[in-house]
Order: structure tokens, then sequence, then C-alpha cells
């Protein structure tokens, strides 16, 4: 007896989030984009999912709204994340040998090439400097700073960080997206900055970065800065440094690339150091370094 597609769909998630590893806002994030589908084409038999259905789905999110009162239609990267959690649906159930549409029926629709937004190194400068005094909040923020910059660690990768980190050592492993574990470097600055930081802390808790006192809520378990905070942090110290450009902690992470590459380092080490599991989620960062290709045109162009 088939199974109906809500069970299937339950199945998944739970194989998602059991034996493929993924975190449980991947899982959420699936569950989401199905339920949007399912709803959409009211489907409840996995052999009534065909390439017509998926294009009508297509054009229908195509047209939909960005939402919150904001002009526009859902963007094409938008549009992929639903595409990219039906084809794995539906490889899982080609794997459990339902009857359904092939997955490789699926293509991703094109989007344009990002563009980086970086900030220089004067401005980078100024936003290390814009957490002055040496009470700890300014210390606390001081050193997230230069944590960011000399590890290239995504935000919620330095969430996670506890305060027993071996400063010792240069090196540390640190789980990221997908639960691979990379090895990250710490510069003496950054050193520097988190023991400075450590040595003024008062509290006990866990946490490598703590919230201040003034900002915990009655009855609040752990002190752990959440992504959020940490971006709202590197924003205002953005603005206070006179950074017209938007700041955030990728922002930062693609100043850590940018760094390695224009100083020499190969694409392939800076990919590992990132933890990107596709080397050309690195090559974006190949446009904006290659200074080889500058010196080439200087020398040979035009010369008559």
């Amino acid at each position: 007896m088939v199974k109906d597609l809500e069970q299937l769909k339950r199945q998944f998630l739970e194989y998602v989030e059991i034996e493929k590893g993924r975190s449980l806002k991947t899982v959420e994030n699936y569950n989401h984009y199905l339920t949007v589908f399912l709803e959409y084409t009211k489907l409840k038999d996995p052999a009534e999912i065909t390439d017509n259905v998926v294009r009508e789905f297509r054009l229908w999110l195509n047209r939909q709204p960005v939402g919150l009162g904001k002009p526009g239609t859902l963007s094409r990267k938008t549009q992929n994340y639903y595409l990219i959690a039906i084809r794995a649906f539906l490889k899982y159930l080609t794997k459990q040998e339902i009857k359904t549409l092939p997955p490789e029926r699926i293509e991703l629709a094109k989007i344009p090439e990002r563009s980086l937004d970086l900030i220089t190194d004067t401005e980078l400068e100024r936003l290390f400097e814009a957490p002055d005094g040496d009470d700890v909040k300014a210390l606390r923020d001081r050193a997230i700073l230069h944590l960011l910059f000399s590890t290239g660690l995504r935000v919620s990768e330095l969430c996670s960080l506890d305060r027993d980190i071996d400063l010792n050592d240069d090196e540390y492993s640190i789980r990221g997206k997908g639960g691979k574990v990379r090895v990250v470097f710490f510069s003496e600055e950054a050193k520097k900055a988190v023991n400075d930081y450590l040595d003024k802390r008062k509290d006990l808790d866990d946490c490598l970065f703590a919230q201040i006192s003034r900002n915990i809520k009655p009855g609040q378990k752990s002190l752990r800065m959440s992504s959020r905070s940490i971006a709202r942090i590197i924003k205002y110290y953005a603005t206070k440094a006179g950074i017209s450009k938007k700041v955030t902690p990728h922002v930062i992470r693609h100043c850590f690339a940018t760094d390695l590459l224009s100083n020499g380092a190969d694409l392939r080490s800076v990919q590992t150091l990132l933890g990107h599991a596709n080397i050309a989620t690195t090559q974006v960062y190949t446009h904006v370094t290659d200074k080889h290709l500058r010196d080439i045109h200087k020398k040979f162009h035009n010369k008559k």
C-alpha cells in the first residue's frame, strides 16, 4: 500500500534529521517548502508529481509577492530553495523505490552571479578601533570583531564557542554547517582580545561570548549571545566608525577570504578554511582578488 505524501514527507524529514544529520533549522526549512508545495498542488499520491505539476508550481511561485509590504516578487534564489527541497524529497522517494518524478527532472533557476559586499582595509581598521574603553562590553565586542576576521567563522559558529577554548594553541576544530569539522586559526590580535575580555568577565556561564547582565531576562538560563545580537553589535560599530556600507558578520567573513586570496593563498585552501562544501561557492572571491590579471592588463594592453 502506497503511503500518502503527507506521511512520506514526515518520514523524509525524520530521515534528513537522523540519518543525514542535518540541523533542526534545515529540517524546519524543508518542512516549510514542502508544505507550501503540497498545499498548492493538493496531491496525495507521489505518482501524481509530474513535470507539468512542478512547472505550474514554479509559475505560481514566480508570481508570489515578497510580503511584509515590500515591492516585487520572490527572488530566483528564494524560489530555488523550494526546488532544492522538492528535489531532495523526490530523491528520497526514488531511493525508497516509490514511483514518482525523477529528481533530475527539476532544474534550478539560473541566478545572476552575486556581488560581494566588502569594506576597505582602512574601514576594517576603523571597525576594529570602534569599541573603545576597557569595560567588559567593549572588550567583548573587540574580541568578537577580531575573532571573526582571524578565523572566518560563520556567526552561528562564533555563537557556539565555549569559554574553555584553548588559546595557547593557534588552532581550533569547529563543527560547522552540515556537522562538518574544520580547523580555524587564531591571530595574535584575536588571542589577546579574547584573553583581555575573559580576564574581565565575572559570570560563570559556559559560553565564550555572553550577554551583559542588564540585557538578561528573568529566568533566562544561558547568557549565550544569538546571531542576531552579534549582527546588531557589528552594525552599531560600523555606524560609529563612519562606514556607510551595510556591515554584517558575513561581510567580515568575506574580508577574511579576500585578504587571504589577495595575499597569495590558493582557492582550495580558502575553501577549506571557510568550510565550503563546493569550490564554486568560494570562486565568487576570485573576481575581486585576482591582482595578476590586473598586472597582465597593465603590462600588455594597448602597447603600440
